[in-house]
């Protein structure tokens, strides 16, 4: 015998006092229906009606199944024309940790009255669902294992139609046992995650999204079953490492189809962008945000004149910046384009012009009038993590 404190050290309903079963890696809660038990004779459904009081409370108990890997109880019924059910009739049930009547007695949850022997049907009679439902008044016996940890432990045993002399009920309930712990592996996801690996102060915590990383008020006075236990904040602007550039150039440009190469980089945080090939490569999975903006020199012309310039990612163009001008003397006309895209790390995006009338050129000198910039707007964090691990697995 053991004392645990399944809803956590400190807080909640007082610890409880627990058979442990060293070899089996099992917990057992007591109680006080341990040994067969005559219903004695009565005629109603569920006019015997026996609650079941165990060493624990409905909270700790709760807990300890969802810490656990797996929980159960048996039940044995042994009966002489003491049915469960007649002519659709419920005369026999028992109530889950709810108060929740139930009329299965093997298995896992359902709606649907049955018993061991009608899930691997050999009843004594094939049209029944359990051994105790037969007409015939000879001694039977139900017995089955209930494993839906959700709805554990039992808490009060129901059984009725025994009122002839011959008639007999006996009921024989096994400890609330449970098995095994669930393992949280990797970041945790959850409160109930943090809340299984030890955590037991209420607070903010970050966890683990589907993509982000997220922040959440973690309730440890409550057991993650109960509203409230977990409220969702927000997402938190977590990244494994920075990523953001800023280029200009120092001369002017005229070569279409490939990427404008850039001298200068005001800023290249993370190292992302080469400058020699004016190419930008995600670090990593997620949001980015990209800027271009100059100077294009337009000439004089009785017709348009015009500058075509995007932004590419992996050789597909995404947008254009153009100017253009119809002049009697040459102009200097800005253009400019932003982007905010999805990538995938390896992704390159980078400028490039793509059409431009005779005579157009992009312009610059040493006062940079060309401005290329970027940045990682939010991490697909989820993506990163699962990088790490997979590099982690290949280097050991």
């Amino acid at each position: 015998m053991y004392w645990i404190d399944p809803d956590g050290q400190g807080i909640g309903d007082s610890p409880i006092y627990v058979y442990c079963d060293m070899a089996k890696g099992s917990t057992s809660i007591l109680h006080d229906s341990e040994s067969p038990i005559n219903v004695g004779h009565c005629t109603d459904p569920g006019c015997y009606s026996r609650p079941v009081n165990y060493n624990a409370s409905v909270k700790q108990m709760t807990a300890l199944a969802q810490l656990s890997n797996e929980c159960h109880q048996s039940i044995k019924y042994d009966c002489n024309f003491a049915p469960f059910e007649l002519n659709e009739v419920a005369f026999g049930w028992w109530n889950d940790k709810d108060g929740n009547s139930k009329y299965f007695w093997s298995g896992g949850n359902t709606d649907t009255h049955t018993c061991q022997c009608g899930i691997d049907a050999n009843c004594v009679e094939t049209y029944i669902k359990c051994n105790c439902d037969a007409a015939a008044p000879v001694q039977l016996s139900d017995d089955g294992v209930i494993t839906d940890k959700s709805i554990l432990p039992i808490t009060r045993l129901n059984f009725g139609r025994t009122q002839l002399d011959t008639s007999s009920g006996v009921h024989t309930l096994g400890r609330f046992e449970c098995t095994g712990q669930v393992v949280v592996n990797g970041m945790p996801t959850s409160c109930e995650d943090l809340w299984r690996i030890g955590h037991t102060m209420s607070g903010l915590y970050s966890v683990m999204g589907a993509e982000m990383v997220e922040s959440v008020y973690c309730d440890f006075n409550k057991l993650p079953s109960d509203p409230g236990f977990e409220t969702w904040i927000g997402f938190a602007d977590v990244k494994s490492a920075p990523a953001y550039f800023y280029a200009q150039r120092n001369s002017s440009f005229n070569q279409k189809n490939i990427p404008v190469p850039f001298d200068i980089a005001k800023v290249n945080i993370g190292g992302a962008m080469d400058l020699q090939t004016g190419k930008f490569t995600a670090p990593r999975s997620g949001t980015y945000f990209f800027s271009v903006s100059g100077l294009a020199v337009i000439p004089a012309s009785s017709t348009e004149m015009g500058f075509w310039i995007g932004i590419y990612l992996n050789g597909n163009q995404i947008g254009s910046g153009y100017s253009g001008e119809v002049s009697t003397a040459s102009q200097y006309q800005p253009y400019s384009q932003q982007s905010t895209l999805n990538l995938e790390a390896g992704d390159q995006v980078w400028v490039q012009i793509w059409q431009m009338s005779a005579g157009v050129f992009l312009f610059d000198n040493n006062v940079h009038f060309t401005h290329f910039n970027g940045w990682l707007l939010q991490e697909n964090i989820s993506n990163s993590l699962n990088a790490m691990q997979m590099i982690r697995h290949d280097l050991f």
